[in-house]
């Protein structure tokens, strides 16, 4: 059993990290516990063991008697000069050996329970210490198993916890499968330090282009901000100090290569890196491009901008179910609306209130509700149904929870019209 607990002692040092000392010293106060148990009230009761053999053995210190009225607590002058104490004489304080004959292998796995919660309680404590001071590095690590929709990741000596809001919704983990992350948080809980891993959060993203782009790494390149959706796009806006360093060229690099390396670490989401302005005006214009954009009016009290467009860019401004919008609005910090100019649509204050009449009479949804849908580019029923989730609409202001029901209602209004044609054509 000696011979198990130094191999124990060996691995953990060598697999954990945990200096020998530091163990050996976790153990002799878990033997000490078992001692006590072994021996019962030993005066000043010590343990000591051998680093080389793992030879346990318990020490107590006794009082020299003419009588010995406690064996825990005395012993006679003949059995300390016999210990190996030729010179003892009553009243002095002697140190013997009192290991028991049954001690070695009941107190060694006694000693081993508790050791490894000793050696539990250090790990955590090496945890803490090794990466309270990596926030915000990247780190490489193996998926290692999965807890519910949690993925534990292998980070060599210790684990990492990817929590189910911390990935990316489009990508699939495989056991054994080795990727990158970032070191969100060291958090305390209950069970001790745990290491928090991302790969949704922006600052991962931020930490690519400042690995893969020099001048961002050396100050020259400033990134002013940037806005995710996960697995989807992502908008960087990014200023150069340097006049003469074109910034979004720096990052996009020779032939594309460094904004390259990038997208395929992040499984080929997109990217968008624009330049970034102290104007509004052309920053939210450099935001939203490709889309072509006519004129803008600016509430800076309220921090909103109305864009105005043509009908043939409305669509490419707002982006797939809102999302180019979307983004800009969180880039700039800035409420964006976007609208076509009404010089380019003839009538468009009769089309919008027929449109907003056409979503009002469909049951549970309110005239401002109705509004707010059309205002934001839902022109039609169908508009809403096949461009637009759920959570889409809970983003819009006005609109909230009741994005479930108003989606819901929309459905079924549709469905029955469907159903009033069909039965209108078959008479």
């Amino acid at each position: 059993m000696n011979a198990e607990i130094l191999a124990v002692v060996e691995y953990w040092e060598r697999e954990k990290g945990i200096a020998k000392d530091v163990l050996l010293g976790a153990i002799q106060e878990a033997l000490m516990q078992a001692a006590k148990k072994a021996i019962g009230p030993a005066r000043e009761l010590r343990v000591s063991i051998d680093p080389r053999s793992g030879d346990i053995k318990a020490w107590a210190k006794l009082m020299v008697a003419d009588r010995v009225i406690s064996k825990h607590d005395q012993l006679s002058v003949f059995d300390a000069r016999r210990a190996g104490f030729p010179e003892a004489k009553m009243g002095d304080e002697v140190e013997i050996e009192v290991t028991p004959a049954g001690f070695g292998r009941i107190a060694a796995q006694f000693a081993k329970q508790a050791m490894m919660a000793q050696l539990r309680k250090a790990e955590k404590a090496m945890v803490y210490d090794e990466f309270k001071d990596r926030v915000g590095d990247i780190v490489s690590a193996t998926v290692r198993r999965f807890e519910r929709s949690d993925v534990v990741f292998d980070l060599g000596k210790f684990e990492g916890i990817m929590p189910n809001r911390e990935r990316v919704p489009t990508e699939e983990y495989q056991i054994g499968e080795r990727t990158r992350c970032l070191v969100k948080a060291v958090e305390q809980t209950p069970r001790g330090p745990e290491i928090v891993l991302s790969r949704s959060d922006a600052n991962f993203v931020i930490k690519l282009f400042k690995i893969e782009v020099a001048e961002i790494g050396d100050g020259t390149i400033e990134i002013k901000g940037i806005a995710r959706e996960p697995g989807f796009r992502t908008k960087l806006a990014v200023f150069s100090r340097d006049p003469k360093v074109d910034p979004v060229g720096a990052c996009v690099g020779l032939r594309g290569q460094r904004v390259k390396n990038i997208v395929r670490e992040l499984n080929n989401e997109k990217v968008d890196i624009i330049p970034w302005s102290p104007d509004i005006r052309r920053y939210v214009e450099n935001a939203l491009a490709p889309a072509k954009l006519k004129t803008f009016e600016v509430d800076e009290g309220r921090k909103r901008v109305l864009v105005h467009t043509s009908p043939d860019q409305l669509s490419l401004a707002i982006g797939k179910r809102g999302q180019n919008a979307r983004l800009t609005s969180r880039l700039t910090g800035w409420n964006i609306d976007i609208e076509v100019e009404q010089s380019f649509l003839p009538g468009f204050d009769q089309k919008v209130a027929v449109a907003v009449k056409d979503f009002s009479t469909v049951p549970g949804i309110s005239d401002a509700q109705a509004l707010i849908l059309v205002t934001t580019g839902f022109h039609s029923l169908e508009d809403v149904v096949q461009q637009a989730s759920e959570e889409d609409l809970r983003g819009l202001e006005g609109i909230g929870e009741a994005a479930g029901a108003i989606l819901g209602a929309l459905r079924d209004e549709l469905a029955r019209r469907a159903l009033g044609n069909g039965e209108s054509a078959g008479m």
